[in-house]
């Protein structure tokens, strides 16, 4: 191996380690390019003013709607002036409303796999609902379809997120009941969904679903149909439909005929083979006659 061969062997080693690194902590705190929040959470605390890159996708399966989700406040008035907190249970009712109606809205587009609500109360994160479709074109006609609209008053506004894997996403301290930073914290404060809500939107949606992928199966088999029958209907069809079975007909009658042929041959191939047979039993018993004749001549 020569000396340039060798270099270029080196070389390309160290760049597929280098490669094998990068790879290895392209979104962890080790990046000191991109940013990890973004590419964990789909948000970042310092925004654009952010001093790593944020990796904004052009496609992908999750669709954020930032900010959208808006809680009741937390102190209210009566109408004697005293001041009324709202029970949990209606914060938590005033929370599902909006669940249910946002996920029948989305499942319109396609079929959605996870829907989750963020609890934080930083900016980057306050009301971000997250929408994980199962595959990126429903994602994409959700947010074509979410532009220009508004929910209670406030404009959607939808994008594609990085986020796929909410695991990593969300506070683990929190689930736990542990998280020290509270509502500032920069990982996610998932909602909870009650478990009967959630099994009756994702069990109704499926039905959905599946009613209009067989509608469509059904269309689809009308739409065939109808061209058969165009396509039955028309001159053009008839006629090589006719020359099919003129040609058709001809080819069985040909066929008859060249049977009868073979036939024909076979029979008389066998006649004259019989007519030999007799010829030669004939010769045969002629000669013997004439050398009986010869003998008694010569006796």
């Amino acid at each position: 191996m020569c000396i340039r061969d060798r270099v270029s062997t080196q070389s390309t080693g160290v760049c597929v380690i280098m490669a094998e690194k990068l790879a290895s902590i392209f979104g962890t705190e080790k990046d000191k390019v991109n940013c990890s929040f973004y590419f964990k959470i789909g948000a970042c605390r310092h925004g654009e003013r952010c001093s790593r890159l944020h990796n904004k996708p052009t496609l992908s399966e999750t669709v954020l709607l930032k900010n959208m989700y808006v809680a009741p406040p937390a102190t209210a008035f009566n109408p004697d002036g005293s001041v009324a907190e709202p029970k949990p249970d209606d914060m938590q009712q005033h929370f599902e409303d909006f669940y249910e109606d946002v996920f029948n809205e989305l499942s319109n587009f396609g079929e959605i796999d996870e829907m989750k609500i963020c609890d934080n109360i930083g900016d980057h994160l306050l009301g971000n609902v997250y929408v994980k479709f199962f595959d990126e074109e429903s994602a994409e006609k959700a947010v074509k379809g979410l532009s220009g609209r508004f929910y209670a008053g406030r404009p959607i506004s939808a994008e594609f997120s990085p986020v796929t894997d909410f695991r990593e996403a969300r506070c683990r301290q929190y689930d736990m009941g542990e998280c020290t930073r509270g509502g500032y914290c920069n990982f996610m404060h998932l909602k909870i969904v009650s478990r009967n809500l959630e099994k009756r939107l994702f069990h109704e949606q499926k039905k959905k679903h599946r009613r209009s992928r067989s509608r469509s199966r059904s269309r689809s088999r009308s739409r065939s149909r109808s061209r058969e029958r165009k396509r039955s209907r028309s001159p053009k069809h008839r006629r090589s439909r006719r020359s099919r079975s003129r040609s058709g007909s001809r080819g069985r009658d040909g066929g008859r005929d060249r049977d009868r042929r073979d036939r024909d041959r076979d029979r008389d191939r066998e006649r004259d083979r019989r007519d030999r047979d007799r010829e030669k039993v004939h010769r045969d018993r002629g000669g013997d006659r004439e050398r009986e004749f010869e003998g008694e001549q010569y006796n």
